[in-house]
């Protein structure tokens, strides 16, 4: 095996970690949300057609479908079931290979097929034959980016950074488990008139945590303004209990939800959808505006501007870079004794090969007895560790296996 020699730099830092400090922010957008939407079938999208390229090339081609665009649709919600006026329009962006060694591929094709299953499988109310229209402006790639791909070993096709941290605060896992429970099968049985489009804001000053929960009711559930607000009050008593249940070192945790909602303007004083998410008619939605790729949006937290959603998972480091520094993080937060916090930093150079970041950095707060030189060398060997690997990893992106939503 090569001896690659890496540029690998660690330093310790000081400051309290995220849970000590006084004010913490976090959200979460849920599955059926605008962003969250075209993040998912985006993300699908891209890896169908790393299935169809290995298929029928045994390789990746270049593609990149991270510039989706949910146009908003128009519905008449009202108490015991609404329609939709105009369908919701899904607009598929970007670059891909449509032909390969004489061979077509036909995207536009995937990409719909891909688009619709997702919808039936993750949006009981949206009928993607009736309920949305696709338009595919999805272009055929450059020919400087597209020739990385015939290279012996891929480089990166962007100078970008990624950062990732570990491990999650408390505040971060409650706020993931939160819109978790809400939308998990179960609940959607227990209380049907809970809609996918569900945004959770966590505010936690000190030991307080206060969650904010928008939530689009579905209005043929709903038969009156008495139902709506007996199952808002129902639905918020068992958030309530199930994030107490879940919390740990709080002194307290406040759930609100749709706290727009006044029973005195009638129709209009209801959070009500026909289909269960804002996209139908107040909301459009769009790549990269949804949840970092670990699920929650931090704002005490350092992030890049980069969308992973639809990125080839081969190639592209705003995607690839993002994901392996929390996953790097996550490694060295359970493998390297002493450690309470760390923040991992990559940075790739175009053309260069993925495995070989311009600059690797390790940030750590460490426990008050733990020494910088106790953690140095260990810290080192799992970054190193992890990019010799990197070829795994980005298989995993490929396949699927990794959410970046």
């Amino acid at each position: 095996m090569v001896n690659i020699q890496r540029n690998i730099y660690v330093e310790k830092v000081d400051g309290p970690p995220i849970e000590e400090q006084p004010v913490e922010l976090v959200e979460r957008k849920g599955i059926g949300h605008p962003d969250s939407i075209c993040d998912a079938i985006m993300e699908a999208t891209s890896v169908e057609l790393c299935r169809e390229y290995q298929d029928r090339f045994g390789r990746i081609l270049h593609h990149n479908i991270d510039k989706g665009l949910l146009v908003a649709g128009r519905t008449a919600p009202r108490l015991g079931g609404g329609k939709v006026v105009e369908p919701m329009r899904l607009i598929f962006g970007d670059r891909a290979t449509y032909e390969y060694h004489g061979i077509d591929i036909p995207i536009g094709e995937i990409a719909e097929s891909t688009a619709r299953r997702w919808l039936r499988e993750h949006l009981r109310f949206v009928d993607p034959l009736k309920h949305i229209v696709f338009q595919n402006e999805i272009k055929p790639g450059s020919p400087e980016l597209t020739d990385i791909f015939s290279r012996e070993v891929i480089g990166a096709n962007d100078t970008s950074a990624g950062v990732g941290y570990a491990p999650l605060s408390e505040t971060e896992r409650l706020v993931l488990a939160a819109e978790k429970f809400l939308n998990a099968p179960s609940f959607k049985n227990a209380f049907p008139e809970a809609g996918e489009d569900i945004k959770v804001m966590g505010y936690r000053l000190g030991k307080n945590l206060t969650l904010t929960v928008a939530m689009a009711f579905v209005d043929r559930f709903i038969q009156d303004a008495r139902m709506y607000f007996d199952r808002k009050y129902s639905i918020q008593k068992e958030l309530q209990a199930f994030i107490t249940d879940e919390s740990g070192t709080l002194d307290s945790v406040t759930v609100a939800i749709n706290t727009l909602d006044d029973p005195e303007r009638g129709d209009a004083g209801m959070y009500l959808t026909v289909l269960g998410t804002s996209a139908e008619a107040g909301d459009g939605g769009q790549v990269g505006r949804g949840n970092r790729v670990n699920g929650v949006i931090a704002f005490n937290r350092p992030s890049t501007t980069e969308a992973a959603a639809g990125k080839n998972p081969v190639s592209h480091v705003g995607k690839i870079y993002n994901l392996l520094s929390h996953e790097i993080a996550s490694h060295i937060y359970r493998e390297v004794g002493g450690i309470r916090e760390v923040t991992v930093w990559l940075c790739s150079q175009i053309g260069k090969p993925i495995d070989r970041p311009l600059i690797a950095e390790a940030q750590l707060i460490l426990e008050p007895e733990a020494l910088p030189e106790d953690v140095h060398d260990s810290v080192i060997a799992v970054i190193d560790r992890e990019l010799e690997d990197i070829q795994s990893f980005t298989h995993r992106l490929a396949q699927g296996e990794l959410s970046v939503c």
